[in-house]
Formats: C-alpha cells, structure tokens, sequence
C-alpha cells in the first residue's frame, strides 16, 4: 500500500486470500462465511484502516443493497385476506436482511396485477423474495417471465420438475403423511381432507398425497368422499356444508391452519365438539393455533429458519453464486384438538 492512497476490499481481499464478495461479507458478518475467515477479514481492515462507504459501494456495483418481499394476495375473499403464515416470516427475513446489510422492501402484490414487469423494468431491488401465490398455474407465467430477464429471486414454493427457479419449501409430503399418521394411530378411520388438492395448488397436492400415504402404509380404506375442496379463506363453508349433508366423518386434516380454523367454527356451531366429536389437525402452526379452543394440533413449518435461508440464498444468488432448491423438514406439533374417536355406543 502506498502512503496516503485508501485501502480497498480488493486490498484486504488479496492480503487474506479471499474473494471480493467474501470481504463484503465478512465486514457485515455474514454467518456465510465462517468464523475464522470474518476474523482474519476484519482483523486485516482494522490494520488498513478501511471504512465502508456504503454509498461509494453501491455506485461501484450497480447495486441498491435492497432486497423486496412481494407478499401476494390472490383475491380469494372481498376482505383481501393475508396467509398470516407468511406475515410470520417477515421477522426472520427482517434480520438476516439487516445482518447482510440489505434494506428490506415490503410490498403486498395482487396476482393480476403486472408486478413481475414493473420490478424488473425500475430494478426497484436487487433480487425478490416471493411469497404465496394462489392459483400456481397463474404464477408460473409470471416466473417464467423473471427467469426470461435473469432477475434473481427466490420462492418459498413447491419444487416441480418444470421449475427452474430457486425454491424454498417444507417437505410437504411428509408433512401429510405425519399429520394423517396421527389420526390413523388415534384409531380414526373416517377422516376428511379439506383443501384444494391439485395441480392448480401443488403444495396442498402434495400434502394430500402425503395423506394417502398415511392410509396406504397403515393399510386403511379411505373414507368415502375423503377429499373436500375448500378454499383457503372458506374451510368454514366447506366443512359446513359436509356436515349438513349427514355425511360421518370423525376426524378432519385440513390443508392449512386458516382452513382448520374455520373448520372448527362450523363443527361448534352445530352443538358438536372439537376433539370429543370430530378430531381436527391443521398445517402451518401460524400463531393463533395455539391461542385456538382447544389448541390446535399442527403441522409445524420452520418459518425462523426459512426465512433465513431465503435472504441468505438470494444474496449468494445476486453474488452470481449456482443455488439449487430445496426442502425445510416440518414436525407435527400435538395439542388437544385431536383425541381418539368415541366408539359407536357412547
């Protein structure tokens, strides 16, 4: 170095035999870079002196050092319902967005509107995170127009064979298959599905697949008229109308906690009782499904972890890193709105 010239990353980069991008990492301490190289990293710009001009950075890179969260509402209700599966991430994204020295763009987008265009046209943000979606064969166009620009943006989605964005998801499979394991274990062997299981909707497809699975190892028929589509907003109708059809079930899965939610209201108010009567297990354990009367047992998705790895991989990704998709491990959590059913002379 000569006297009286300022250091850069590039020096620091070069004096501890790293990468650039490992340097600015390393400054921000970025948990993507181990412990002793952010060491030997900082340790070396303390010798130089080195300051972050945040500005100067951003100019030099053509970056904003701003990441978006496009939250989607599909219009299902007049009430404009949000997921709040999805508003519980928000803390995790906030965080891991503020260790990496990123601002965080919150925006609420509407699946018909022309979001995918107008991001991409403003460069409003360095990469997106998208989540929530609705009618998946309306959002595929959209990401096939982001994939067309080579915009960097990660989803917290269904992994499909077709798909060759980035994505995030909790293995939903599984997560049905725990969840219809559980009641089958209870001894419950009339049990509902409600959600809308197909390809419109993938992640619920595959939790009913993960179902059937359930039924299959446990060797157990399935009920008659298993399967009750329903809206996310609309498990309250749903179920309600199943029971007015003096259909029997004993148990209820439904595809979401909103879903369930809704499901209990309407087994309530026809004088019946959650689990004494029907047995219900929702999946996302957003918030309330613990404050729920009884607590509601759940599929749990790890939102905290998700929504780490989210910001952590559209920043390897904006860095020009290859990052393949891939799935968060979900658990059953077990609360009182499940119990064996009453046998038939009770």
């Amino acid at each position: 170095m000569k006297k009286g010239i300022a250091s850069t990353s590039f020096d620091i980069a070069e004096l501890a035999g790293v990468s650039q991008p490992t340097v600015s990492r390393a400054l921000r301490n970025s948990p993507l870079v181990s412990a002793e190289t952010r060491e030997r990293v900082q340790a070396i710009a303390r010798e130089l002196n080195y300051k972050v001009d945040k500005n100067a950075a951003n100019l030099r890179s053509k970056t904003t050092k701003t990441l978006a969260v496009l939250i989607f509402d599909d219009a299902m209700s007049g009430d404009g319902n949000i997921n709040p599966f999805f508003l519980s991430m928000l803390g995790s994204i906030t965080r891991t967005a503020s260790i990496e020295g990123y601002d965080l763009l919150v925006s609420f987008q509407e699946m018909s509107e022309d979001w995918h265009s107008q991001y991409l046209a403003a460069h409003r943000a360095d990469g997106l995170i998208l989540l929530g979606y609705g009618d998946y064969i309306v959002y595929q166009e959209k990401l096939q127009a982001l994939n067309e620009a080579g915009s960097n943006f990660v989803i917290w989605g269904p992994q499909l064979k077709t798909e060759s964005a980035c994505s995030l998801s909790c293995n939903n499979r599984l997560g049905g298959e725990l969840a219809g394991k559980h009641l089958l274990e209870l001894g419950h062997r009339q049990i509902v599905f409600l959600g809308n299981a197909n390809d419109n909707f993938p992640e619920y497809q595959m939790r009913y697949e993960g179902f059937l699975k359930a039924h299959e190892d446990a060797g157990v028929a399935l009920a008659e008229s298993h399967c009750i589509p329903a809206p996310e907003d609309n498990g309250y109708a749903a179920i309600g109308r199943l029971l007015d059809s003096g259909q029997q079930f004993t148990a209820i899965f439904a595809a979401s906690d909103f879903m369930a939610m809704g499901a209990v209201k309407a087994v309530n108010e026809r004088g019946l009782r959650v689990p004494d009567d029907i047995s219900v297990v929702g999946f996302d354990d957003i918030l309330a499904a613990n404050y729920l009367n009884p607590p509601l047992t759940t599929v749990r998705q790890d939102t905290t972890k998700a929504g780490r790895l989210m910001v952590e991989r559209l920043i390897r990704l904006i860095d020009g890193d290859s990052i393949k998709s891939s799935y968060v491990t979900p658990n059953l959590v077990v609360r009182r709105s499940c119990s064996a059913p009453r046998s038939s002379d009770e």
